[in-house]
């Protein structure tokens, strides 16, 4: 019987999304998935949690999620981070419109993107953010 030798896979990286949105989570994850794991929290007090059991190498964050939205938790993790809790963090926020971009510069974002999500700029937006 001939067998064909399976070569070991990597494993894949992680990928944490923080929406309250089921579509949202769902864009995201058919946009990444392929190259990823992705982890998914509702809201942004799970988020410092998840970041610290999954490892993420990014961490994509809808600004209006439930108690805590998008740009307090951005600003929450860059606050962790320089207190050296947490390991840097590579995060892209998921806007609402154009102008919200200064919210996402204001919080810190390495990344935004406009909903809805299209995802060849998803992903391109996620290369770019994971190089620097």
């Amino acid at each position: 019987m001939n067998e064909t030798p399976t070569l070991p896979t990597a494993p894949q990286s992680t990928v944490l999304v923080a929406t309250d949105a089921d579509h949202v989570h769902d864009e995201v994850a058919a946009a990444l998935s392929g190259d990823h794991q992705v982890v998914r929290v509702h809201t942004g007090a799970e988020v410092l949690t998840a970041v610290t059991t999954h490892q993420p190498v990014l961490v994509v964050l809808d600004l209006q999620i439930g108690n805590m939205g998008g740009m307090a938790t951005c600003l929450d993790l860059r606050l962790e981070q320089r207190a050296e809790r947490i390991p840097a963090q590579r995060i892209v926020m998921l806007l609402d419109r154009d102008a919200d971009a200064f919210l996402a510069h204001r919080a810190e974002a390495d990344a935004w993107l406009v909903k809805p999500v299209d995802a060849l700029v998803l992903r391109r937006t996620t290369r770019e953010a994971l190089a620097a």
